[in-house]
């Protein structure tokens, strides 16, 4: 018997090997698809969530420096015309869940008739009386309370540059200037005013010269669903002092410009930098990372 199983069993065919499975084709339409739904995310993302913002200028120091990253977020006074990336919406009025910005917020801004994004202080709302006299603003018939002048030494931007191309320290003329720190490297020694608005929130302000251009400005009354605008860096800022033909806001601002509120610094790099990645961790200012760009409530 078992020899007949044998014989059967060398009768049997011997089965072929597996034939290998063909390749799976790509779907290039599947991975299109995916793509454009991710840039659609970021898209998404960026308008109506939060988007990084880079700080290209001067106006807010001494709280924002030259090459700092942040976040702004775009849902805290509800969502306008200027909400979406690379503001491709015509203007229209109103906003979506729209609600105004408060005395001290920091916020974006992009001036009436360009793509531009500016970042500036709210210090009036609507209804208010504002001036500005000898670099003293005044809301409502009252000054806003300034603590007396004290310095800060910040180090300087090591290749940064102002948009006029000067250096920070040689273009500015004050009382201070250009010094050594402990850590042996170049300073700027600036000058601060510590202002504190009605609500209570106070905020540092650079005072450079006594009698600069925007030092005297109005009074004027804040139109309804308007703000009025100034940077932290009062003598180098251009703002709602200023006219648009002078690259300023041309005036208080239509709550619809307000593309959203900064948050928080995440990185900062000094601008000494290059192509070399070695070189990249090193050009990181310390300390700045995490640091929040709201401003401080005065204990009462």
């Amino acid at each position: 018997m078992a020899a007949e199983e044998l014989a059967l069993d060398a009768n049997e065919p011997v089965a072929a090997e597996a034939a290998p499975k063909p390749k799976p084709r790509t779907n290039w339409w599947e991975e299109i698809k995916g793509i454009v739904w991710l840039v659609l995310a970021v898209l998404g993302f960026h308008s109506f969530i939060a988007k990084p913002f880079y700080i290209p200028s001067e106006s807010m120091l001494p709280g924002l420096l030259v090459g700092d990253r942040l976040v702004v977020t775009k849902y805290p006074y509800g969502w306008s015309f200027v909400s979406p990336t690379f503001h491709l919406l015509p203007f229209f009025h109103g906003r979506l869940f729209g609600q105004l910005p408060e005395r001290g917020d920091v916020v974006i801004v992009t001036p009436p008739g360009t793509k531009t994004d500016y970042i500036k202080r709210v210090i009036g709302l609507p209804g208010d009386r504002l001036q500005v006299r000898g670099g003293v603003v005044f809301l409502n018939g009252v000054a806003v309370k300034r603590g007396p002048v004290h310095f800060i030494d910040i180090p300087d931007y090591g290749g940064v540059m102002m948009q006029d191309g000067h250096e920070t320290c040689e273009a500015m003329q004050y009382d201070g200037g250009r010094l050594t720190g402990a850590d042996g490297k170049q300073h700027c020694r600036l000058p601060l005013v510590t202002e504190t608005l009605p609500n209570g929130r106070s905020y540092e302000t650079v005072d450079l010269q006594p009698d600069s251009q925007g030092d005297n400005y109005g009074p004027v009354t804040i139109p309804a669903k308007h703000v009025f605008l100034m940077g932290d860096n009062r003598d180098r800022s251009s703002d709602s002092r200023f006219s648009l033909s002078d690259l300023g806001l041309g005036g208080p601002v239509p709550w619809e410009y307000v593309g959203g509120r900064a948050e928080f610094i995440t990185f900062s790099p000094d601008g000494s930098a290059t192509l070399n990645p070695l070189t990249w961790w090193g050009s990181l200012r310390s300390g700045r990372a995490g640091t929040s760009l709201h401003p401080r409530e005065e204990t009462k």
